[in-house]
């Protein structure tokens, strides 16, 4: 269920600021974003599975307040996280 360490490091490569930024809002929401579409694909087989939906339950509360607070301090960066994740119509 967790990322693979490819995958991150192809996230980071494709939302990082600078060669060795891996902290950023936008690297982390990239990031979440992932691990929330792989726990749905699981929950969507694994109905009963209550503890890996609190966890699914959990990321998405935390990647929304990252959301919040890039769109706070740079909305130019919080449109193109957007468009590039697909995550708002």
């Amino acid at each position: 269920m967790a990322l693979t360490k490819e995958v991150k490091s192809e996230l980071v490569k494709k939302f990082a600021k600078n060669p060795k930024d891996t902290g950023s809002a936008e690297v982390q929401i990239a990031i979440l974003t992932a691990e929330i579409n792989a726990l749905t694909k699981h929950l969507e087989e694994h109905t009963h599975d209550h503890h890996s939906r609190r966890g699914l339950l959990k990321k998405v509360g935390q990647r929304k307040t990252l959301l919040a607070y890039l769109a706070r301090t740079d909305i130019n960066s919080y449109r193109k996280v957007i468009a590039d994740l697909g995550l708002r119509k």
